[in-house]
């Protein structure tokens, strides 16, 4: 099978905001080719399974239940893990432990992710979500919405699913957001959570 030319990660440039809570935008995830085969791979041969909660209906898996295949082994490499650990510290300004969960995530018409915020005290303080799809328009839903309490309508920032996108964002009781409605094409999402050092 084709190996993936240098799938270093190429998150850049970065802006960054405070508002409704900690967060962080680029552009660029992966390099392109990369992302391409990434995204190949999570079309036609991902082993996804369908989860539904009281606030989300999605097809998803975690990494560390699967073998990659051999193209895209370097998802599971130690050496790309601790370059989004570090990626996540020098955004936040902080100390990470060597923990990381890694799931994939799948959206396709009539799926929507409700209002929420993911904090649950003691568990996962922070994510990293990279997009992945094939030429995302508005008209097919599926909006990243962030919000400044938990009132749906008190909307503060919409970001689109680019592809080969990331969003990082800082999990507290404040962290409200949403993903609305897909109306077309399927959305999928590397999810990457990370657990503050308490030592």
């Amino acid at each position: 099978m084709k190996t993936s030319t240098n799938p270093d990660l190429r998150i850049g440039p970065v802006t960054k905001s405070e508002l409704p809570f900690p967060h962080a935008f680029s552009p660029n995830a992966f390099n392109i080719e990369f992302s391409m085969e990434l995204l190949s791979w999570l079309e036609k041969s991902a082993p996804w399974s369908l989860t539904e909660t009281d606030f989300y209906e999605q097809y998803e898996f975690s990494f560390y239940d699967i073998d990659l295949p051999s193209n895209l082994i370097y998802l599971g490499n130690h050496e790309y893990l601790n370059q989004i650990k570090k990626f996540m510290e020098n955004v936040f300004a902080i100390a990470l432990d060597d923990k990381i969960d890694c799931t994939a995530h799948k959206l396709i018409p009539g799926q929507r992710i409700r209002i929420h915020n993911d904090f649950i005290p003691g568990m996962e303080t922070h994510r990293l979500l990279i997009q992945l799809n094939r030429g995302w328009i508005d008209e097919n839903g599926g909006m990243l919405m962030l919000f400044n309490g938990t009132d749906p309508n008190d909307l503060s920032n919409i970001y689109r699913p680019i592809h080969n996108s990331a969003f990082a964002f800082e999990i507290s009781t404040k962290s409200n957001h949403a993903v609305s409605t897909i109306k077309g094409g399927e959305r999928f999402t590397l999810v990457y959570s990370f657990y503050r050092n308490r030592e």
